[in-house]
């Protein structure tokens, strides 16, 4: 009785620091403050809402812009590269990468050719519209596309794991490396990135994210809401 009591608690406390709704959109957004939770907690803090995609089109997230640091010459694609790279590469004019190696989690793809990696967004920009982006300003759609406010927004892997995943949710698609290290990391990292845009689950989704939770005890999400 205590622990249910506690996980409630720790819920309703989570649910308050979460990111306005597109119902609240007038409403005052709460403080930015760091969320580190247990992974079980963290996915029962889902808002749960059925999905559209009506209307959707990729053009509608503008990406990619000049990235986190515009004076850089590197737009958001590169920079993610710049961050994730287990090996820095020496950058040339125009922000091209000489050398490097990169390490794709996904399916344990390693690879000094950064052009063979593509930047997938943790939550697909269709599943993003699905979820409650359709609401949202074209800025914040934007913000969305080129976040790099959380290390587990967007994510360097090989371009046939991203063209794997394509649009598709955990209940749909999972890293195809299969190991418990991978998909307890995969479900916190969609996990954070959902509750960091106040983004809903359908039914299948949060069904399958719990039984990645049942299996990850001691994961935890992090996430920052965004501003």
């Amino acid at each position: 009785m205590i622990m249910k009591w506690a996980a409630t608690a720790a819920v309703a406390a989570l649910a308050l620091s979460l990111p306005a709704t597109s119902a609240q959109a007038a409403e005052v957004r709460p403080a930015v403050v760091p969320q580190v939770v247990p992974i079980g907690v963290a996915v029962s803090a889902l808002q749960l809402a059925t999905e559209d995609r009506t209307g959707y089109q990729r053009t509608s997230f503008k990406h990619w812009n000049s990235g986190a640091n515009a004076a850089d010459g590197c737009n958001t694609r590169m920079e993610v590269l710049l961050a994730e790279a287990v090996q820095a590469p020496e950058i040339g004019p125009g922000c091209t990468l000489i050398g490097g190696a990169w390490w794709s989690y996904y399916d344990g793809v390693l690879t000094n050719e950064a052009r063979a990696f593509d930047i997938d967004h943790m939550v697909p920009l269709a599943e993003a519209w699905d979820s409650g982006a359709s609401a949202w300003t074209a800025a914040r759609r934007e913000a969305y596309a080129n976040d790099q406010g959380q290390p587990a927004s967007l994510v360097a892997v090989t371009a046939r794991s991203n063209r794997s995943k394509s649009d598709q949710d955990p209940a749909e698609w999972l890293p195809p490396s299969g190991s418990e290290e991978v998909l307890c990391r995969y479900g916190a990292e969609w996990t954070a990135t959902k509750l960091r845009w106040g983004l809903a689950v359908d039914e299948l989704e949060r069904a399958r994210l719990l039984d990645i939770a049942a299996g990850c005890g001691g994961t935890d999400v992090e996430f920052t809401p965004a501003p």
